[in-house]
């Protein structure tokens, strides 16, 4: 992780930036609460008062818009639900691109589809100078307090290597994977691989307690093995325990999941088992536990999601 762009130059610590965050919930939450702590000035803005409030206490700065937040620094960071959020967020009413300049650069660290994403920077670069870098992440709240996420980005190696002063204070695992957009498709192939082992992780719960083996002592079995993973090692005493704190929306993940299978569409991809985990998600988001944690998948199948 260690590179010249992290050294300090002309007597500043350059590893430190003003950073403009938009979009304060449980992400956005701990982002601002990590780069604090690892020393960047923060701003923020949310429609959501209640939510700038609580990370106001903690240190961060509250803008009066999108707009007033950018003109503060020199990263901005976007941590929102949907492209179209994105859009009025960058290019609405004192948005991003009110107070771009080719000296500022956007880090789009949202879950959005990726021409979608490619169309945006395009836009932002032509109209204002600004470029940006898609870095959707893996790791979850855990994950951004410790610095520890996985960040799969997409854009020109330059501004990469610009997002870079700050990334390097969240991510573990930083890559470049390609072009405009290129970010975003690897979240979908990770969002795959991450909706397909919950349901996989939720079934082998229900088989060891059908069978008398403690569901909890499983992980440590499989340790090592062929079978092992860190949704496994994570996720299968938590759901065992219809543990439903949270770590992660079902809805969300129902999203992402769209995207996933309109990208595949248009690709012509065909994906058998991850249409069936799709259908899964819209069974649990129609039975209204969408907003909950993904170990509410266990309610499928102890047969009370519809109850």
């Amino acid at each position: 992780m260690d590179s010249d762009i992290r050294q300090p130059h002309s007597g500043q610590d350059q590893s430190r930036a003003s950073v403009a965050v938009i979009g304060v919930g449980i992400m956005g939450t701990a982002i601002v609460v990590r780069l604090i702590e690892t020393g960047h000035q923060v701003h923020v803005f949310d429609l959501d008062a209640e939510k700038v409030a609580a990370v106001t206490a903690k240190g961060a700065r509250a803008a009066a818009s999108v707009e007033d937040a950018v003109a503060r620094s020199e990263f901005c960071i976007l941590s929102l639900n949907h492209a179209n959020i994105v859009r009025a967020a960058v290019f609405g009413g004192n948005g991003v691109a009110a107070a771009a300049s080719a000296e500022k650069l956007l880090i789009d660290m949202s879950s959005i589809d990726p021409a979608d994403t490619a169309e945006l920077a395009a836009r932002l670069s032509r109209e204002t100078g600004m470029a940006w870098v898609d870095c959707p992440l893996s790791g979850g709240v855990p994950g951004a307090l410790a610095g520890r996420l996985t960040i799969m980005a997409g854009g020109a190696p330059q501004d990469f290597e610009r997002a870079r002063r700050v990334m390097q204070h969240l991510a573990a695992n930083y890559t470049l994977m390609g072009t405009s957009g290129a970010g975003q498709t690897t979240k979908l192939i990770n969002q795959l691989f991450c909706a397909v082992l919950f349901q996989a992780v939720a079934e082998a719960v229900k088989l060891a307690e059908a069978g008398g083996v403690d569901p909890a002592a499983i992980p440590a079995a499989l340790a090592g093995g062929r079978a092992d993973s860190r949704i496994l090692q994570e996720f299968m005493a938590k759901f065992a325990a219809r543990d439903y704190s949270p770590t992660g929306r079902i809805d969300n993940m129902l999203k992402d999941l769209d995207s996933l299978q309109a990208f595949a569409m248009k690709t012509k991809t065909a994906l058998p088992m991850t249409g069936a985990v799709v259908e899964i998600h819209r069974l649990l988001c129609a039975a209204g536990l969408g907003p909950s944690d993904s170990a509410e998948m266990m309610k499928l199948l102890d047969g009370l999601a519809c109850k």
